[in-house]
C-alpha cells in the first residue's frame, strides 16, 4: 500500500509539473484547484495580481546595541491586493542564538499583543480562530534559526503589520564584534529515507523565486550602536552602509542603496570598541521571581607555544548542487590555503561529497609539496552538483585509520544547506574521543545553526566566508586558533555568593581570544568573588572577580539571555526530542520568559469575525534564493527550459531527484489536489 501512494504521488507530480509548464511560458489560467505556489520550489506569478499570493511589502529591521548586547525590533508589512481572503505561510530566519520574545499584530487601526502558549494549544487556537473567520497570526519556531508565521483571514484590501522583539549576545573575537542579521533561509536537503520500499530521494524548500528574480518588497535595515567608550571600525562586509556618527560613542549605520536588495543575504555588520575595552564585568538583575547575573571574563593575551605537535587534518568539502558557483569558488580558494598551509609533520587527507563521497587517499598523507598538488588538483575539477550527504561523509572521514596518537582535526567546509542537523550533531557527540571538529559555512546566507552546532559539540570553532577575499584571512584565523589555544583546563568556581543554573556547565578550549560569558542565577546577597582558573601555553592563569562591584538593577535582558542559553543547551545541537524532562523544562522556560522555543508558540487572534463564510485561499509566500546560489540547490540548472527540473542524478551519477510533493499537515489548511513542497 505505501509503495502504491508513492508511485501515486510521484506520477501526481510529475503530472502536475508537465501541466504547468504553458503557464510558465504563456501565462494561460490554471484550473480552479491549482496554486501557482505549487510547482516545485519555483513560484509563476499571476496576471491577476493579489488574487493567489500575500505579498510582503515591507520589512523594517530596527537595532540597537548597547555594548554586547543588540535589542532588535522587526517589523513585516503584508497586503491582501486581491478578492478574496487569504491564509499564508512566510518562513524567515534569525540567528541561532537571539531569544524572541514579543509580537504584535496589527490590522487597520486594531493591534493585539500575542501571547505566548504551548504550540499545540497554539496551534489549536490559532486553527479555531480561522475556522470562525477571525484574523489570527502564529509564531513557530520549525528549528532553532528557522520560523515560520502563519496569518489567517487576511481581508481584501487589508495591511498586515508583524512587529517582532528579539535579544541577543554578541561576543567579541579579538576585539571585533560582529552583528549578523539572517534575512532568507536557504533551501534544505532532505537524505535519503528508508523504508520497507527501499531509498527516497526527497529534496524539501519552500517556494522559491526563479535564480535572479528579485521582489518587490522593500527592506530596510537601521542599526545604532553604542557604547561607554569609543567606538570604532564598523564596516560591513554584505551590504553598503552610510554611518553618522554622534560623538565617537554612537553611530546610526543604514543601508546605503535603497536600490539594492537586502534581503537575499545576511547583513553583516562588524565595529570594535577602543580606549579601555570592555574587559572583566558582571551584570546582575534582581526580579520579581528570580535574581539572574551576567559574568564576562576576558581571556589573557594568546602565547605562542615553542612545540607545536603534528596534528592530522581531514578536510571534508561540500560540492554539491547548492555549493555550484560562487560557493565552491569560494571553498577552492579557502581550502586551497588550508592545505597550502600545512606544515610537513602534518598529515592530511581530503574528502569531496556530495550525493556520495570521494576521498583522496585511503589514509592520510604528509603534507609534502607533490601531495598538496594532488590535493588541489582534486579540488580545482569540482564544479558542483547532486545532494548535501554531509552524514555519511562524515562516517568515511571518521573511517579514516587514525596515525598512533596524533592530534586529529575533522574540517567541514559546506553552506550548510541540508535539513538534517540533528543526525550530523548526534555523530559529532558520539566522537568526540576521536576528532575535534571546526566548520566553516561558505556562502551570503549559510546555515548558521549547522555551522555553530558542528563547532560547539565539536569542540572546535566556526568560521563563515561570505566573499572570495575573505578566504585567505580566514585560513591564516584557522591556523592561529588550532595550533595556540587560548586557555586550557578552564575552571569557575564562587566564593560568597550563592549561585545555581549556571550556564555552560561546562568550558571548553578556549580557542579564539574571546570572553567567557556565563549565565545564571543567583539568592541572597551579590557578595564574595568569582575565582577563575587555567593553563596557558606560558603555564597557569588565574583570575578574581569582586561580585560587589556589578552593576546592578532592573535589567531584563539578562533573564532572556540565560534562558536562550539553557534551552540551547536542553534542545539544540541533537538532544533527543523524546527527553519529557527536558521538554518540559523547556516549554516551562518559554511560558515564564514569554519566549518563543521548540514546544511553545506565539498566538494572536483579533476576536471579530471578519469572514464568516470562512473561504480563502491558502498560500506558501515563496522566498527569494539566497544571493549568488544557483537553481541546482533546488534542482534546477539555470539555461534549461523554464520550469523543468534537471534530475539530480543525471549530474551527479544516478542519483534520482524527484520533486517531493505532499498535502499540507495543518488542520484546516489541507486541500483536495494541493501539494506544497514545505521545508522542515
Amino acid at each position: 500500500m505505501k509503495k502504491e501512494r508513492r508511485v501515486l504521488c510521484l506520477l501526481t507530480a510529475l503530472i502536475m509539473l508537465l501541466c504547468r509548464l504553458p503557464a510558465v511560458h504563456a501565462q494561460e489560467p490554471e484550473e480552479e484547484s491549482g496554486d501557482r505556489t505549487q510547482s516545485p520550489y519555483f513560484y509563476v506569478e499571476s496576471e491577476e495580481e493579489g488574487v493567489d499570493c500575500f505579498p510582503l511589502k515591507n520589512t523594517d529591521v530596527r537595532v540597537t546595541i548597547e555594548g554586547m548586547i543588540a535589542d532588535i525590533y522587526v517589523a513585516q508589512t503584508y497586503a491582501n491586493q486581491g478578492t478574496k481572503p487569504i491564509n499564508a505561510s512566510y518562513m524567515f530566519p534569525a540567528s541561532t542564538k537571539v531569544t524572541i520574545h514579543g509580537m504584535q499584530m496589527r490590522i487597520g487601526n486594531q493591534t493585539v499583543t500575542a501571547t505566548i502558549k504551548e504550540k499545540e494549544e497554539a496551534k489549536e487556537e490559532f486553527e479555531t480562530a480561522k475556522s470562525e473567520g477571525k484574523s489570527a497570526s502564529m509564531l513557530s519556531e520549525e528549528r532553532p534559526n528557522v520560523f515560520t508565521m502563519d496569518v489567517a483571514n487576511i481581508m481584501p484590501g487589508d495591511e498586515a503589520k508583524i512587529e517582532l522583539h528579539y535579544t541577543e549576545l554578541l561576543m567579541p573575537v579579538e576585539g571585533t564584534y560582529e552583528f549578523v542579521y539572517p534575512t532568507v533561509v536557504g533551501p534544505r536537503y532532505v537524505s535519503p529515507v528508508k523504508d520497507d520500499t527501499g531509498n527516497r530521494d526527497e529534496w524539501a524548500g519552500a517556494p522559491y523565486l526563479a535564480e535572479g528574480v528579485v521582489p518587490d518588497d522593500a527592506y530596510h535595515i537601521d542599526v545604532t550602536v553604542s557604547a561607554g567608550m569609543p567606538v570604532s571600525a564598523i564596516s560591513s562586509s554584505s551590504h553598503d552602509i552610510n554611518i553618522d556618527w554622534e560623538k565617537n560613542t554612537r553611530a546610526h549605520v543604514s543601508l546605503a542603496d535603497s536600490a539594492d536588495y537586502a534581503g537575499n543575504r545576511d547583513f553583516i555588520l562588524d565595529y570594535k570598541l577602543t580606549g579601555d575595552q570592555i574587559s572583566t564585568g558582571m551584570i546582575t538583575d534582581q526580579g520579581e521571581k528570580e535574581n539572574f547575573f551576567m559574568l564576562m571574563i576576558q581571556p589573557p593575551e594568546r602565547y605562542e607555544t615553542k612545540e607545536i605537535p603534528a596534528r592530522e587534518y581531514i578536510f571534508v568539502l561540500d560540492v554539491s548542487g547548492s555549493m555550484s558557483g560562487f560557493p565552491l569558488d569560494t571553498a577552492k580558494k579557502l581550502i586551497t590555503d588550508l592545505v597550502s598551509g600545512l606544515r610537513e609533520t602534518d598529515t592530511f587527507n581530503l574528502l569531496l561529497f556530495s550525493g556520495d563521497s570521494s576521498q583522496m587517499s585511503d589514509r592520510s598523507v604528509p603534507a609534502t609539496k607533490d601531495n598538496v598538488e594532488k590535493a588541489l588538483r582534486m579540488i580545482r575539477e569540482q564544479r558542483g552538483a547532486g545532494g548535501t550527504e554531509l552524514t555519511p561523509a562524515l562516517q568515511d572521514a571518521l573511517h579514516i585509520p587514525a596515525a598512533g596518537d596524533t592530534s586529529r582535526n575533522i574540517v567541514v567546509i559546506t553552506d550548510g544547506y541540508i535539513s538534517g542537523e540533528p543526525e550530523i550533531f548526534e555523530l559529532v557527540n558520539a566522537n568526540l574521543n576521536r576528532a575535534d571538529f571546526f566548520s566553516f559555512g561558505i556562502g551570503s546566507s549559510v546555515n548558521r545553526y549547522l555551522i555553530d552546532g558542528i563547532a560547539s559539540i565539536g569542540q572546535g570553532e566556526p568560521f563563515v566566508v561570505t566573499d572570495e577575499d575573505e578566504a585567505a584571512e580566514t585560513a591564516e584565523r584557522f591556523r592561529t586558533y588550532i595550533q595556540s589555544p587560548v586557555l586550557t583546563d578552564i575552571k569557575v568556581s564562587f566564593d560568597g555568593f550563592e549561585t545555581y543554573d549556571v550556564e555552560p556547565a561546562v568550558l571548553p578550549t578556549l580557542y579564539a581570544q574571546k570572553p567567557i560569558v556565563l549565565l545564571g542565577k543567583w539568592k541572597g546577597e551579590p557578595s564574595g568573588t568569582v575565582q577563575i582558573t587555567g593553563m596557558t601555553g606560558e603555564g597557569e592563569y588565574a583570575q578574581s572577580i569582586d561580585v560587589a562591584e556589578a552593576v546592578s538593577g532592573q535589567n531584563d535582558a539578562v533573564g532572556h539571555l540565560w534562558a536562550r542559553k539553557r534551552v540551547e543547551r536542553l534542545t539544540d545541537y541533537g538532544r533527543s526530542d523524546e527527553d519529557s524532562a527536558a521538554r518540559k523544562e523547556v516549554t516551562q522556560i518559554g511560558l515564564d520568559h514569554h519566549m518563543i522555543t521548540p514546544y511553545t508558540s506565539f498566538i494572536a487572534v483579533l476576536d471579530i469575525v471578519r469572514n464568516p463564510d470562512g473561504d480563502g485561499a491558502d498560500v506558501d509566500q515563496p522566498l527569494p534564493l539566497p544571493l549568488a546560489v544557483s537553481e541546482l540547490a533546488i534542482g534546477y540548472r539555470k539555461g534549461s527550459e523554464p520550469g523543468i527540473p534537471v534530475f539530480a542524478g543525471m549530474l551527479a551519477g544516478g542519483i534520482v531527484l524527484a520533486a517531493w510533493i505532499r498535502k499540507r499537515d495543518r488542520a484546516g489548511i489541507e486541500q483536495a489536489g494541493k501539494m506544497k513542497v514545505r521545508s522542515k
